[in-house]
């Protein structure tokens, strides 16, 4: 059974990072509109340069140390998932295929029944 963990909380120089990589990737799109004479490729490089110091300082903070956590512990579940062979995976296609199939024309037909009602109701022929 997995063991459950407590999170710490971020300390006040991983609100910092937080705060400077959020400063940062604001920077480079507010880079971006600033120097709208400069080429395009050059203004979203100053975006890609932003958002790419903004990973850098989460990467450092308690976050980014939870986020890389998280993701081996994805990498390690999905590993223990076991995928469904082809014939399963057609045939439960199929099945999903038949009943859509089946409901579609059920609604198809109270449609019809409800629609013949409210003419009937209306007085409209």
């Amino acid at each position: 059974m997995a063991e459950v963990q407590v999170p710490e909380s971020g300390s006040a120089k991983d609100s910092a990072l937080l705060a400077l990589s959020i400063l940062a990737v604001l920077g480079g799109i507010f880079a971006f509109y600033w120097y709208d004479e400069l080429p395009l490729p050059v203004r979203l490089l100053m975006v890609f340069a932003g958002l790419g110091a903004g990973v850098g300082f989460v990467w450092f903070s308690w976050y980014g140390r939870e986020f890389w956590q998280f993701a081996i512990a994805s990498r390690t579940e999905l590993r223990k998932v076991v995928w469904p062979e082809r014939e399963e995976t057609v045939k439960t296609t199929l099945v999903i295929f038949v009943f859509v199939a089946f409901m579609a024309f059920f609604f198809w037909l109270l449609d019809l029944l409800l629609t013949w009602l409210t003419r009937l109701m209306s007085g409209v022929s």
